[in-house]
């Protein structure tokens, strides 16, 4: 007496499909021949679920079964049972290897997509100020174009290629490998599923050839360092006139030798004359756009200390006539190289000096005091 299909499956006539399907991986992967090497039980159960199992996902072979049982497929050149040999290829078998490895020798990849070109990556270099700004750039890029001697078409004499011989147009062939019929690309056509009989010498019938393009490129403004850019059709010509691949930029910035960038704000240090640090006033720094901006130094001020500049950062990428802002940073210099005048004049200075005018180092001697009192 034959086996019940839900039996063999382990689940009952009301399963769903999703539960069915779930069922049905978990015992391919129990049984599957590359697991059970020899073992020729194993080999027999995982012929029997699969051929259960592709019966039962389809809806109208599943409602043959229920109603007439195995009969439904015996005697009419369908089903021959379940215990016979098994087609690796057949589709249950392709669901379970999509599942379980990727879609290996599931999904098959059309001559038309073989076709297509291959995108191409070009790493672009700008500097803060091509970032701020935006605008177009030349760029040199190798690809493979189109062929102009036969016209993309691979033919010296422009005929339209004719379909392969050997895997009869699909650009794909069919291998027997143990228990596994496997699909490779077609060793003959290369997969595009066409061939030319009499290739373009250009080309060698490929219907492109090897050239380094000088390409105007837009670089919007306020681009930021990793930004990918794609731009569509750029990328390598098509196989005899396949479509086009695609062309990505990814933009990074060179060091500045003044600013640091923050987002779409900037950073400066700017050096400050001891004297215009104690006595205050008011300095020039240049700006991203090569204007200059003056800031005011207010009397007292030390090292670290930030003035922003609203508005006058990096334009923000996507935001039409917003920007960051910049920021100055301040650094006292001490003077060096000083005369033996100059050495007396800062003696004297410092002899006229009290607690108030140095309240950072007062401070820092009170801690130590403390400290050392605490011990």
């Amino acid at each position: 007496m034959a086996k019940d299909l839900y039996e063999i499956l382990g689940v009952s006539k009301s399963v769903s499909k999703d539960e069915l399907k779930k069922a049905y991986r978990k015992l391919a992967v129990k049984y599957h021949p590359d697991k059970n090497p020899g073992d020729e039980e194993a080999e027999k159960r995982f012929k029997e679920i699969s051929a259960a199992y592709d019966i039962l996902k389809d809806d109208e072979k599943r409602a043959a079964y229920d109603q007439y049982g195995e009969a439904a497929f015996t005697g009419g050149g369908g089903q021959q049972g379940f215990g016979g040999g098994f087609d690796f290829s057949g589709s249950s078998f392709r669901d379970i290897f999509e599942d379980l490895f990727g879609g290996m020798g599931g999904n098959q990849q059309s001559a038309a997509s073989n076709l297509r070109g291959a995108d191409l990556r070009y790493n672009l270099e700008v500097s803060l100020e091509e970032a701020h700004r935006g605008g177009s750039k030349t760029i040199k890029v190798p690809s493979y174009v189109a062929c102009d001697t036969c016209d993309a078409s691979g033919s010296a004499s422009k005929k339209e290629p004719e379909a392969c011989s050997v895997c009869g147009g699909s650009g794909r062939m069919r291998v027997q490998q143990g228990f596994f019929t496997l699909e490779r690309t077609c060793h003959a056509c290369g997969g595009v599923g066409t061939t030319i009989q009499d290739p373009c010498g250009a080309c060698s019938g490929q219907g492109r050839v090897r050239k380094t393009r000088t390409l105007s490129v837009n670089i919007p403004e306020g681009v930021e360092d990793g930004t990918r850019i794609r731009i569509t059709g750029e990328g390598e010509a098509g196989v005899r006139g396949g479509e086009k691949g695609d062309l990505y930029l990814f933009v990074s910035l060179k060091r500045h030798e003044i600013y640091e960038r923050d987002g779409a704000d900037i950073h400066c240090q700017v050096p400050l004359a001891m004297t215009t640090a104690a006595l205050g006033g008011s300095i020039e720094v240049p700006t991203i756009d090569g204007s200059r901006a003056r800031v005011t130094i207010p009397e007292g001020t030390q090292t670290g200390r930030k003035f922003r500049l609203k508005g006058k950062g990096l334009n923000v990428m996507r935001r039409s006539g917003v920007r960051g802002d910049m920021y100055v940073h301040a650094f006292v210099e001490t003077p060096v190289q000083l005369t033996k005048k100059q050495k007396e004049l800062l003696q004297e200075f410092g002899g006229t000096c009290s607690d108030k005018n140095n309240p950072e180092s007062e401070g820092f001697i009170d801690k130590i005091k403390n400290f050392f009192a605490e011990l």
